[in-house]
């Protein structure tokens, strides 16, 4: 069986590294992967450097499309992911998160008629303004197989009328963190680089487009985490776009008492999370992250898929308002410990599993057709 993998973006680089493993480990002799990477993250410390540090087989393919508008890009990974298709004839593809990467595999595989898996079904900020919405929409309406990764997803599935083919398999970010958090302490020197203690820093991530795209939202967000930098340290790996959009509004001068550094490696990213007293993020992998590690975060969104987290206690919406995050930061307190709903780390061979019994009953159903 041959699986087409398409990723483009951080979080789906991480995703795909426990199933990659999984199908190296335990699957070589059923199941070939191609990867097909579509350059959506080109900088980089964003791209290149988590195949290197996850241990994702280079990709067969690197589409190099990156920016433009939403449509542009979408057009252009579409068309480039079509002759992927046709030239390697897949059984499967299979597509992660909520990208524009997502939708143009999920929509090019559709209109082949070859089937597609989609890992992280069924998450829902119910905000369509959001791309990302739109995206996950899209892509679990075409998807055959729905891995979702808590019970709240099946449920949201369940309520647009999808129960086929869906699975609570748990998350794969949390079977690659736990796989990957002591390997960063052992191979990380971001501490030391960055002249950190354990639990005497806050950890920032900004990148989201209602943020970045609007200039009352980001001032309001950089002046908050300059107030909290004030009196604790402040981290903040810049993501690209970010970095521009504060040159052109002329904020960067809201970053003078901030420790700015570079979009950083996965690696680096975990050791950074695991010690920090606080995480302050609008980025949905970083909330989970967060509370995989147990540490409190800050969401600076008005909504979030991730709604577990925020129920637990250990993560707390505030929007885009400075003194908002100023005072979450002030009252942040531990919330509910032993609780995980995101499985029990073995989302990735649960994912497997279930391909592999889907390609059986398809062939299965091929064989009775022929008969």
């Amino acid at each position: 069986m041959k699986i087409l993998t398409v990723v483009g973006a951080r979080p789906q680089f991480i995703k795909a590294a426990a199933i990659s493993r999984t199908i190296r480990a335990r699957y070589s002799t059923q199941i070939e992967e191609v990867l097909v990477h579509t350059g959506q993250h080109f900088d980089h410390n964003m791209s290149e450097v988590f195949f290197e540090e996850l241990g994702i087989p280079v990709p067969m393919y690197h589409l190099g499309v990156s920016g433009g508008t939403h449509g542009s890009m979408t057009g252009r990974m579409l068309a480039s992911i079509e002759e992927a298709l046709l030239t390697e004839r897949p059984d499967w593809v299979l597509v992660y998160g909520d990208t524009n990467s997502t939708l143009a595999a999920a929509l090019a595989a559709a209109k082949l008629h070859i089937p597609i898996a989609h890992v992280e079904a069924g998450l829902r900020s119910f905000n369509n303004r959001m791309p990302e919405e739109i995206n996950r929409i899209v892509a679990d309406r075409l998807s055959t197989l729905l891995f979702c990764p808590t019970s709240t997803a099946v449920r949201n599935l369940a309520d647009e009328g999808l129960r086929q083919g869906v699975s609570d398999v748990g998350d794969v970010m949390f079977d690659v963190s736990l796989y990957f958090r002591e390997l960063a302490v052992t191979r990380s020197t971001i501490h030391a680089d960055l002249s950190l203690e354990p639990l005497n820093y806050v950890l920032a991530t900004c990148h989201r487009a209602e943020n970045t795209d609007d200039p009352v939202r980001l001032r309001e967000i950089m002046t908050g985490l300059q107030t909290i930098s004030l009196n604790t340290k402040v981290v903040l790996p810049l993501h690209p776009r970010t970095r521009t959009v504060l040159a052109q509004q002329g904020l960067s001068g809201l970053l003078d008492s901030i420790v700015v550094t570079e979009p950083l490696p996965f690696l680096d990213m975990i050791s950074l999370e695991k010690s920090a007293a606080a995480i302050v993020t609008d980025s949905g992998g970083v909330q989970k992250e967060a509370f995989f590690f147990r540490v409190p975060c800050i969401t600076m969104r008005d909504e979030t898929e991730w709604v577990e987290t925020v129920d637990l206690g250990w993560n707390r919406l505030v929007g885009a308002s400075q003194v908002s995050i100023a005072e979450a930061f002030s009252s942040l307190a531990p919330g509910t410990p032993d609780v995980c709903p995101y499985g029990d780390g073995t989302a990735a061979d649960k994912i497997i599993g279930e391909i592999l019994r889907a390609e059986g009953r398809k062939l299965a159903m091929r064989q009775d057709g022929v008969a």
